[in-house]
């Protein structure tokens, strides 16, 4: 059976995006996400292994991380210990090699989809260390003279959130797609999918709310798509009805339960200038 996504019940993938994910399966290149934080390109990856029916292996990149540990680490400092211990492991330096999840997805029984996420996190020269092993889809481990060579050539989705540029000899590997901010119909199909039983009048209230803070100029952190699903979980535990949320209180700019969606005090403080000026402006009338 052709590998094929065309999204999933707990995942809503515009046209354009199935289309990349396919053009890479069929290209046998890493896909390359990009996308502000929150749109979903970690969960992407999720429902493409459930939909194929493939195993996930994740990389979380940090800023730390380094392209060998996904390789293998050789545990030299144990060996000595051991060996100073007279312990007899260390006759097979095997047991001081630690697979790491390239490794694991290389030698893997079925072709895995393999994650690596948030790939901007690491620096420049983490991407570039890995040109090799994603064009070969193998490498060398130099303490036993092996060739570890790839089964099968995972599927490979790498999630970026565009905070800085990647290396080009990098990007001329990858199929690249931008996840835009969805629209408003799209958020709905989305909602959807979460909540399939609320109330058309709360979605649209909620929405309306939810744009419009997005929308406010000089905003420095915008609401982020999982924040709206925190929002509307939140919405629908404390029963805030739509009406609530279609009040213009001049009193206070904010939403209720805005904490969901502002994270940052710098935006609250802004919000609550506005409120001011909307009072201000009030009363000169």
């Amino acid at each position: 059976m052709k590998d094929y996504f065309t999204g999933s019940d707990k995942y809503v993938a515009t046209d354009e995006l199935a289309l990349a994910v396919n053009a890479s399966i069929t290209l046998e290149r890493p896909l390359l996400i990009k996308g502000e934080p929150g749109t979903g390109k970690t969960m992407l990856a999720e429902e493409v292994a459930k939909s194929l029916g493939k195993s996930l292996i994740k990389w979380h990149v940090k800023s730390t991380t380094k392209a060998q540990q996904g390789l293998y680490e050789y545990d030299a400092v144990s060996r000595l210990r051991d060996s100073q211990l007279g312990d007899a492991r260390v006759e097979d330096i095997n047991n001081y090699i630690r697979r790491g999840v390239l490794w694991d997805a290389f030698v893997a029984d079925k072709k895995p989809v393999l994650l690596i996420d948030e790939v901007d996190k690491a620096d420049i020269e983490f991407p570039n260390d890995l040109l090799l092993e994603l064009d070969k889809m193998e490498f060398y481990v130099y303490e036993t003279k092996k060739n570890i060579i790839a089964k099968e050539r995972p599927i490979v989705i790498i999630t970026s959130n565009n905070e800085k540029d990647l290396p080009d000899a990098f990007l001329r590997r990858c199929f690249f797609h931008y996840i835009r901010f969805p629209d408003e119909e799209t958020m709905k199909s989305i909602i959807e999918v979460h909540f399939p039983k609320i109330k058309q009048k709360l979605v649209d209230a909620a929405l309306k709310s939810f744009f419009e803070v997005r929308d406010v100029a000089g905003i420095k952190k915008k609401p982020s798509t999982s924040e709206l699903l925190d929002w509307i979980k939140l919405l629908l535990a404390e029963d805030i009805s739509p009406e609530v949320l279609r009040q213009k209180d001049t009193n206070n700019a904010l939403p209720p339960l805005y904490g969901a969606l502002l994270k940052n005090e710098a935006d609250v403080h802004m919000f609550e200038r506005l409120a001011f000026i909307a009072r201000r402006d009030n009363n000169s009338i």
